[in-house]
């Protein structure tokens, strides 16, 4: 498998590691907000760390997150990606649900569009197709507003899978190339605690042919998979965990700690 972004390529005989910027007043995660020229910063020590994509993001998806609009999304991450995408060595993820933010983060340098909505406004398959770029395509039970209190319920993997069987071929057919595809399960996005633990178990489950990313990075599910452990800590061993089962792709805050765990690790 292999995904070109527009200069170069990723290949995934190893892992990546994917390196998270949230450019937000209230993400879930204490300790990883940054704003203007602090969030240029941060992308470029991300780089420094060994992160193989940079994920901007300017709206937060924690448990009861009020829905943010396009135009102050934009005005949160565009000004950051221009100024960052001209010196950086490694692709940039816009993380956003907005057609109109996505573009405009293209335009502004970014080179992957991270939807964890799923394609659910049609018009950003439109877009990604449009613009030739990979996009990630996650499995969202719900919306941000209301998934962490109403989550899914029967066979989760055979519902995620089901989702991306419809949701792939409808993008094929729109014009986006199937090695432009990176597919996500959703991890926290509208499962229990058991579940999210289910779908690490049987990520192989979800592979389909295109490269799979995970994202379990400082979310509240740890604490159950991982008791008495600090969550940096278990954010990191969920990652690994992740890579054995699977993962091509792992989304995470502490790029270096989870680098470095990985050495270990044979592929």
């Amino acid at each position: 498998m292999i995904t070109i972004w527009s200069k170069g390529s990723l290949t995934y005989d190893v892992p990546k590691v994917m390196g998270i910027v949230n450019i937000t007043p209230d993400s879930f995660s204490d300790t990883v907000r940054y704003t203007g020229k602090d969030a240029v910063r941060r992308i470029f020590e991300l780089e420094d760390e060994g992160a193989d994509i940079i994920d901007v993001g300017g709206e937060s998806t924690r448990p009861g997150a009020v829905p943010v609009s396009a135009e102050e999304e934009m005005s949160r991450i565009i000004g950051v990606i221009e100024e960052a995408s001209p010196s950086l060595g490694v692709p940039i993820s816009a993380d956003t649900m907005h057609p109109e933010t996505a573009l405009a983060a293209l335009n502004a340098g970014a080179s992957i569009i991270n939807d964890v909505s799923g394609l659910r406004d049609r018009r950003m398959i439109t877009v990604a197709a449009s613009a030739g770029v990979p996009v990630v395509i996650t499995h969202m039970y719900g919306t941000p507003g209301t998934m962490h209190r109403d989550t899914m319920s029967g066979n989760v993997a055979e519902q995620i899978s089901s989702f991306f069987d419809g949701i792939c071929e409808k993008a094929e057919t729109a014009g986006i190339k199937k090695n432009n595809i990176v597919l996500d399960p959703g991890i926290g996005f509208g499962k229990t605690f058991r579940q999210n633990a289910e779908i690490i178990d049987g990520l192989r489950t979800f592979r389909k042919g295109y490269p799979l990313l995970t994202g379990t990075s400082m979310k509240s599910f740890l604490g159950y998979a991982y008791p008495d452990v600090p969550i940096e800590d278990a954010s990191i061993r969920s990652a690994v965990l992740c890579v054995r089962n699977g993962a091509d792709i792992v989304r995470v805050h502490n790029v270096k700690g989870t680098k470095d765990a990985l050495k270990d690790e044979r592929f």
